[in-house]
């Protein structure tokens, strides 16, 4: 999973000029008060800030589907469209659109000049279809970090980007709990990259359906520990008021009630369940009543443009916008409401302490403390300079599933073979380089296995051959990296506290060139296991391999 290597002086340069134009047109930020309480003010008249927004981007799996489409188009940085959708957003009364997948190669200034005119902020989610946190493997890497902070470096600069999203229901069940850790990584990572570049504050925080059997620990889980990891803010996804239902019927005011008292603002990150069609959004009024605004701070109607999910509130063809019944009700329902909030110098919050972790349990067996460690490029290339024996330039997603799935096998080469690279979130064990690229993480255990085999028997000349899949090196080590190799260890189990310096598209560490955001990435589908070496999870790996790589061959 490859995420998108950007030039960061590129991005910068272009930041300068958009600060130069943004003096025509900004929006008053919006903020949350002294860094504590559950609400949003706008910052210069200290009015709450309730958020009434739609969802406005097209085919890139939103309301919890899995988006396929790598070649996703960013709204933002088309103007005509733009200039197209905002009247009709405007018909709603919006000020709020979320977007899923942000294009950093692309300049966004005409589109948020425009939506800035028009009084409309932006949330942006930093992952892509392509560059995401996997919940069925999950990972927090340089590649993702790169991404990440290169969506931040585009957006930062607009006065109404209100936030960033790091994970969109990433967990969605009991089954997948372990990839949260990784999520909350990402929001600690970001918050600190943003500080690091003297942003104005922005807030980060995480999409989470409504699933039962995991809502109230994730709920938790997020909020809990060091505020600088926690997240900033808490988006639900939530379809449970559907038709004719009511405030108690539809589970909102057990929802309200579980909020009550959480530290950081809540809203709706999505909403607008569709059956019965044509919907009739009485949620809309509940959710801008006054059982709610106390607790909740708006909500984010999903979604402008109808797509085969028939939840789209106008149909588009060509550049013709009609709008659809759903839109009609909308309209007339947003109308209606006048939520009452409080002034930020008058606001007092009373739920300021974080929720405390959950326990690890057969229901939630993610570890609070520690979190994976932080993406740290110049590290991965110390350590690739460092070894002997690395994989070869170019190499296939099916041959990095197979060998990582022979050479990590306990039963096979030890248990320790791949403990540099190990990120077991059930557990907390984590490798210092299990935040390095797919292939610089297969260098390390090609490496780790060639030092085993040499060991054994000085005179195994092809231990670095792998099926032609790996070379041998001269290693050196720059004076630079030896604080950052002593802090790592020879094993790769030592703690790394040297921060990043930059971001993660400072340039290659072995693993060739990157993708852009309208491409596959070379690489996106490795498969690098979380090496917490079950017999069971082993034994998919390997049966993983053999299906997606024929034989496992290591000498």
């Amino acid at each position: 999973m490859l995420g998108l290597r950007l030039t960061h002086a590129a991005i910068a340069t272009a930041a300068t000029l958009v600060s130069t134009v943004l003096a025509q047109t900004t929006l008053d930020p919006i903020v949350i008060k002294v860094k504590s309480g559950s609400k949003f003010f706008y910052k210069t008249n200290g009015t709450e800030f309730f958020i009434k927004g739609v969802a406005y981007q097209q085919d890139v799996g939103g309301n919890g589907t899995s988006g396929t489409n790598v070649n996703f188009v960013d709204p933002l940085t088309d103007s005509a469209g733009c200039s197209r959708d905002i009247p009709y957003l405007q018909q709603l009364q919006t000020n709020t659109v979320r977007v899923y997948a942000i294009d950093p190669t692309q300049d966004h200034t005409q589109c948020m000049q425009m939506l800035a005119s028009a009084g409309i902020y932006v949330i942006a989610d930093l992952s892509a279809p392509n560059a995401s946190i996997n919940r069925i493997d999950p990972a927090w890497t340089t590649d993702l970090y790169s991404r990440y902070t290169s969506v931040v470096d585009t957006m930062a600069p607009f006065t109404n980007t209100l936030g960033f999203f790091a994970g969109n229901e990433v967990s969605n069940n009991v089954s997948n709990v372990n990839a949260i850790p990784f999520v909350k990584a990402a929001v600690r990572d970001t918050k600190a990259y943003i500080a690091s570049k003297n942003y104005r504050t922005i807030g980060v925080g995480y999409a989470s359906d409504d699933d039962a059997t995991i809502r109230a620990p994730l709920e938790d889980y997020l909020n809990c520990g060091p505020a600088e990891d926690a997240i900033d803010f808490f988006g639900y996804n939530i379809y449970s008021w559907c038709g004719e239902s009511s405030f108690q019927e539809s589970g909102y005011a057990d929802r309200t009630e579980e909020f009550s008292n959480y530290s950081v603002p809540a809203f709706f990150a999505e909403y607008g369940c569709n059956v019965p069609e044509p919907r009739l959004f009485d949620e809309t009024l509940a959710l801008y009543s006054s059982n709610m605004t106390g607790v909740w701070s708006g909500g984010i109607v999903y979604e402008y443009f109808q797509e085969t999910n028939g939840f789209g509130l106008i149909s588009l063809s060509g550049n013709s916008v009609s709008r659809l019944p759903d839109f009609t009700a909308l309209s007339s329902q947003i109308a209606k409401v006048t939520p009452t909030g409080v002034n930020m110098a008058s606001y007092t919050p009373t739920n300021t302490v974080a929720r405390a972790c959950p326990a690890t349990s057969a229901a939630w067996d993610a570890v609070a403390s520690p979190l994976p460690v932080t993406p740290n490029e110049q590290l991965c290339s110390c350590m690739i300079q460092n070894l002997t024996c690395v994989a070869k330039s170019g190499i296939s997603d099916t041959a990095i599933g197979s060998l990582f799935a022979g050479i990590c096998n306990p039963l096979l080469n030890g248990p320790n073979i791949c403990a540099g690279i190990a990120t077991n979130s059930t557990t907390g064990v984590y490798g210092a380089y299990g935040m390095c690229s797919a292939v610089d993480q297969l260098s390390w255990a090609m490496n780790s296995y060639f030092f085993e085999q040499q060991a054994q028997n000085s005179a195994n000349t092809d231990a670095c051959d792998f099926g032609g899949n790996a070379t041998t090196q001269t290693p050196s080590l720059p004076t630079s990296c030896n604080a950052l190799a002593s802090q790592a260890g020879q094993a790769g189990t030592g703690v790394v506290t040297s921060a990043p310096t930059g971001t993660g598209s400072s340039g290659g560490s072995g693993s060739g060139g990157g993708a852009s955001a309208t491409t596959s990435s070379a690489a996106g589908s490795a498969i690098v296991p979380s090496f917490d070496f079950g017999l069971l999870k082993l034994g998919v790996y390997v049966s993983v391999a053999a299906l997606v790589g024929g034989g496992i061959v290591l000498m």
